[in-house]
């Protein structure tokens, strides 16, 4: 008996939601004014992400020349003490 009141709810939630986009949609103004939000919000999306902190990083190759030569030889602290615990 749960199930069904819960799929009811379900049905008659997406019933009230897509009642409200119908009349929000059927007005020209309020239509023409929701693609101007999506518009804007879409637009700053787009901004923010040439502002990702990944590009104003630096280069890690040339920022810190010890762990970019530990990790370019291949590090093998990892790999012996795995010898040695295992033995």
């Amino acid at each position: 008996m749960k199930v069904r009141k819960r799929s009811i709810v379900g049905m008659i939630g997406a019933a009230g939601i897509t009642t409200s986009i119908s009349f929000v949609l059927m007005d020209k103004s309020k239509r023409d004014r929701l693609m101007n939000k999506w518009n804007e919000w879409k637009n700053s999306m787009q901004k923010n992400e040439s502002h990702l902190p990944i590009e104003e990083a630096g280069d890690p190759g040339k920022d810190n020349l010890e762990n970019a030569d530990m990790v370019a030889e291949g590090s093998q602290f990892g790999v012996h003490y795995y010898n040695k615990v295992r033995q």
